[in-house]
């Protein structure tokens, strides 16, 4: 099938012969070059397809990201362009990442920009949560142990990623490693769009992140790196417990995630969780390489209180009683 993406189209797909849009006659090879198969989400700015590179040998498959900027004035477009140039850089250099899916091309056509990015063959953590079950604190830690080193990574590279949850970590069938995708939210620690003031939200308004995955600070358009980690935080959660953030309850007050009751988990990483979801910034861990600290401490944690509670407890006399303990009174 070939699927038409032309965003005011009211047939989109189309038979595999056809070569233009039997509905809107619109052209049905991008670049003359890469063919559309299916639309994989679609929003306001745009949408997500999964495609094929009829240029290269095997004819690959691939994601092709199109983004729609609202802003219609010269001055808005020009800006915006610059945005996507900046932000097609970002992903060309974390997609060296071999846990990152790749940028393969970015180019504009008719006042919309595209995104070409690898295709990563697997499933979601959703997935697995909703086929399985929840997982296991183990493979909770497991999980959030690979997928922090990412996005330290990222961070490293001064970009938010702005929308992690189950749906965009990917486990991929080649080596069972986790993949962080996604990235068409990404912006630029910089945010240049600040500049443009209360029209800021003609080129912004996209990458908000998921409600319920994405902290207040992140829905108030002023996102930091410690955003993801609550967004990760949330991810765990839903791990543990297979409920999304809409099936949590809130307190009301605070606007905190009441979780803790959902899932069965250690002490230690119950606190790790807890900080990961704070509300306030201020208290949130505020990289990934210290949630990575704090996770690594465990098991030496776990020893050390062992250690302690052996110390403090009085020796035993001979006849099994302690031998501090006084007779005859």
């Amino acid at each position: 099938m070939n699927y038409c993406i032309n965003f005011n189209c009211s047939q989109p797909q189309n038979p595999s012969t056809a070569t233009r849009c039997q509905a809107c006659g619109a052209d049905l090879l991008l670049q003359e070059r890469y063919r559309v198969l299916r639309a994989l989400g679609r929003g306001g700015f745009g949408a997500t397809f999964l495609a094929r590179d009829e240029l290269l040998p095997g004819k690959p498959p691939c994601v092709i990201k199109q983004l729609r900027p609202s802003a219609e004035a010269p001055h808005l477009l020009d800006m915006a362009r610059d945005l996507f140039q900046r932000e097609a850089k970002i992903l060309g250099e974390i997609g060296n990442h071999p846990q990152l899916p790749r940028l393969l091309n970015y180019f504009e056509v008719g006042q919309e920009f595209f995104l070409v990015q690898e295709f990563i063959n697997g499933s979601t953590l959703q997935q697995e949560v909703k086929q399985g079950g929840p997982f296991t604190e183990d493979s909770v830690k497991e999980c959030l142990s690979e997928i922090l080193a990412m996005v330290q990574y990222v961070h490293n590279h001064r970009v938010i990623h702005r929308d992690i949850k189950p749906a965009n970590i990917i486990r991929r069938n080649q080596d069972k490693k986790l993949v962080l995708i996604d990235f068409g939210a990404v912006k630029d620690k910089v945010n240049a769009t600040q500049t443009l003031g209360s029209e800021q939200t003609a080129l912004t308004a996209y990458a908000i992140g998921t409600p319920g995955y994405a902290p207040p600070e992140q829905m108030a358009m002023r996102p930091v790196y410690a955003s993801d980690i609550y967004a990760l935080g949330v991810t765990c959660v839903y791990l543990l417990s297979g409920k999304a953030p809409r099936d949590l309850a809130y307190d009301p007050v605070t606007g905190e995630l009441l979780w803790r009751d959902q899932v069965t988990v250690s002490d230690h990483f119950a606190q790790v969780l807890k900080k990961m979801l704070e509300i306030s910034v201020r208290h949130r861990y505020p990289s990934a390489k210290a949630v990575l600290r704090d996770l690594e401490l465990e098991p030496y944690m776990d020893s050390l209180a062992q250690n302690l509670a052996i110390s403090v407890a009085p020796p035993l006399g001979s006849n099994g009683e302690n031998s501090g303990s006084l007779k005859g009174l």
